[in-house]
């Protein structure tokens, strides 16, 4: 039976028991006294020389073990874990950093200790639907955000002059210095342990549990929960034109083994393609003639906690533009690209696409648009963003040089395009869990997504559920109507991607409901319930609810009749004022902004900006959220209706064949997610229904049966009484 932790934004997976019943055994060693489950007991016996002379648990004497012995054993112990966290990229820091605060002594292995939370591509976090992911991240109690407030460069609101629903702060960050804050942040914290390794397999028990991890070294390392976070490394091959060697990005190696390990556990793998521009020396660019870009006045924070609330220093970004010549020599050569070379047949990302796609597939476009972004504050690599191209390095700068303002420029590195294998996500569950293994999970670019917002929010749910898994907890599943997060996984692992993923508002239903500015009041109670959240951001979330509910409250009460302010809301919306309307009836009106009570001395000294934004939006957006809310309560039900496990698609003749195919493959939990899986229409979920509810009337009339014959053999026992 599946446990709600928080009624509005999630639901407990119900194929997890609530707990887990398991054997333990008592051993002793040179230190302490430990419990053991069981099977970690049956490992653990197979690592003694001697066997025990009798039952530890009774507290009897054990036979003599040699220093050697002593050694196995704390060796075996400095081995084991409750969580391994494979990967340190933005999936793998989140996933570790959650474990850890959630009492999991955690191991994260990594490549290379000194690249942790690396930002290889745009070292920039937010945008469109990313914010949204990053303030949910942070409402449940993740880092992602907290770094980004600390670490930025310039700091803008997309989309202002938006709805709120799709207004996103996005940040530009010092690259350098984000790594090494996250590192700091990974390195001290309690039950978290760091270590450099590549994993080449994965170790699977007799019950296809995940046992552990084994690495390119010989090591083992144990564990009832793996969460694997592989990022571009999984076979990762970097182009530079025809050129290719072995990495996972340039200068740091790739990790091999891992991919066919987990084929021959019956896994599907495929390849996608990603890239980065090339960086050029700021020193060599001539400013003078591109338009800036600078941050805004006022600055945003991704962050709930306002300990990171601290404004620096901003940087300018620049723009600049395509020409006929870029245009030209990318067309003259196309065939020395891997993709159009023929070479490459990964598919890269649709919304980040390389500068020759862009050129090839919007051939009526004069010239795009090109940003020049600093990556440092101390260093002067410029990302030329909009600008990833497989082109050969000999023609790269040639390229770069048709670009107004970079006549002169020096190119620090080539881009390149990198090419790597993944894991299709429909073979986990909701929870980020594999259907295949027990205890294994998938977060970040190895479920066929891109950025590293979506990789941070893999990263935290498969972090808090590695640790409840290995603790014997039910699992966490964020429903697609709570967050972005919970869209973001539904749509991972209902749909057959073949293209690297992006989170876009458009994939969200419920976006009016999902905004950046209420991602606390969704999802920090969860966090709360989890473990994540502590009592000061507690107590800094529920202080701020109460100053808006307390806020609302007083709107409704006080009215005004004339005087500047309504001549002022008059002049701003264009409508009129009614005699005594209340304070919240003028906020309602288009154009009306909280600031203008504040002009007329209407406002609340004691509210921060951050407060008056959340009040203006819930009071002037109320009538579509009710509407929302009332139409979301109606579909939830019938969305939220399980699908048995033991369906056979196949037989279900009304079924189309496609859709009998890509259910059997998925293997949907509820009919909201059937009706996600792609090649599955309206159809065929009513012939689904249809199917179900037929299914449910057959039991009932064989329970009802059942019911009708046990009633008559009472009957007829006193009968047969009478006549023996």
């Amino acid at each position: 039976m599946a446990s709600t932790l928080c009624l509005h934004v999630t639901r407990l997976t119900a194929q997890f028991p609530i707990c887990r019943r398991r054997s333990t055994a008592w051993f002793i060693d040179d230190t302490r006294r430990q419990l053991v489950h069981g099977r970690r007991a049956r490992r653990w016996c197979c690592r003694l020389s001697r066997p025990l002379s009798c039952s530890p648990r009774l507290g009897s004497p054990v036979s003599a073990f040699s220093a050697q012995d002593w050694n196995n054993c704390s060796n075996a112990d400095d081995e084991r874990y409750d969580v391994i966290v494979v990967g340190g990229g933005h999936a793998g820091c989140e996933a570790a950093l959650a474990s850890a605060r959630l009492g999991a002594k955690t191991l994260l292995l990594t490549l290379n200790i000194d690249r942790v939370a690396w930002q290889p591509c745009n070292p920039a976090v937010g945008g469109p639907a990313k914010s949204q992911l990053v303030h949910e991240v942070d409402a449940l109690g993740g880092e992602i955000g907290k770094m980004a407030d600390k670490c930025y460069l310039q700091k803008r609101v997309l989309n202002a002059s938006r709805g709120p629903a799709v207004r996103a702060l996005r940040a530009q960050t010092d690259k350098r210095e984000y790594a090494s804050e996250m590192k700091k942040v990974v390195e001290s914290a309690p039950n978290l342990s760091i270590r450099e390794g590549m994993v080449t397999d994965i170790l699977v028990g007799k019950n296809d549990n995940v046992e552990g991890v084994h690495t390119f070294f010989d090591m083992n390392f144990y564990a009832p929960s793996v969460v694997l976070t592989t990022g571009t490394f999984m076979s990762g091959k970097i182009w530079v034109g025809r050129t290719s060697m072995p990495a996972g990005r340039a200068g740091e190696s790739a990790s091999h083994g891992l991919t066919e390990n987990l084929q021959r556990f019956g896994f599907e793998a495929g390849q996608l393609k990603t890239g980065t521009p090339a960086r050029v020396d700021s020193r060599t660019v001539d400013f003078s003639g591109l338009e800036p870009q600078h941050g805004d006045e006022e600055i945003n924070w991704f962050s709930f906690d306002p300990k990171y609330h601290i404004t620096r220093e901003q940087m300018c970004c620049y723009l600049t533009r395509t020409t006929k010549k870029t245009h030209q020599l990318i067309k003259e050569n196309l065939h020395e690209t891997p993709t159009y070379g023929g070479w490459v047949e990964a598919r890269g990302p649709r919304y980040c696409p390389s500068i020759e796609d862009k050129i090839v597939r919007f051939q009526d476009k004069e010239s795009h648009q090109i940003f020049l972004e600093p990556e440092g504050r101390t260093v002067p690599e410029l990302y030329v963003q909009g600008f990833s191209t497989g082109l050969p390095e000999r023609l790269q700068l040639q390229l770069l040089r048709t670009l107004p303002g970079l006549e002169n420029c020096s190119m620090l590195r080539p881009a390149y395009a990198v090419e790597y294998d993944f894991l299709p996500a429909y073979q986990c569950f909701r929870s980020l869990m594999t259907k295949k293994i027990e205890g294994l999970f998938f977060s970040g670019q190895i479920n066929g997504t891109t950025g590293y917002e979506e990789a941070a929010a893999q990263g935290i749910v498969s972090g808090i559920n590695a640790a409840r898994h290995a603790d014997g907890k039910s699992l966490i599943v964020l429903e697609r109507e709570s967050s972005y997060i919970g869209t973001l996984i539904d749509d991972l692992v209902t749909k057959d991607l073949r293209e690297p993923y992006r989170m876009l508002t458009s994939r969200s239903e419920h976006r009016l409901l999902l905004r950046s500015d209420n991602a606390d009041s969704r999802l920090t109670p969860l966090g709360r319930e989890i473990g994540l959240i502590d009592d000061y951001r507690w107590q800094v979330y529920q202080d701020k609810q109460a100053r808006i509910a307390e806020e609302k409250k007083r709107l409704k009460t006080i009215k005004v009749s004339a005087g500047d302010l309504v001549g002022d809301v008059e002049q701003v919306s264009g409508q009129p004022v009614k005699d005594s309307s209340t304070l919240e009836s003028i906020l309602k009106k288009p154009h009306v902004h909280y600031s203008i009570l504040d002009k007329h001395g209407y406002g609340n000294d004691a509210l921060t900006r951050i407060d008056k934004e959340c009040i203006e939006i819930d009071i002037k957006y109320e009538g579509f959220i009710m509407r929302q809310q009332t139409q979301l309560q109606q579909m939830a039900l019938q969305q939220h209706r399980r699908l048995p496990e033991n369906l056979d698609y196949y037989s279900m003749t009304t079924l189309s064949n496609e859709a009998r195919e890509k259910l059997s493959k998925v293997r949907p939990q509820t009919i909201g997610q059937a009706s996600r899986v792609g090649g599955v229409s309206p159809a065929d979920i009513t012939a689904l229904l249809i199917i179900l509810e037929s299914n449910r009337r057959r039991v009932e009339q064989q329970k009802w049966q059942q019911d009708i014959s046990a009633f008559a053999d009472v009957i007829q026992d006193p009968i047969k009484a009478t006549n023996a």
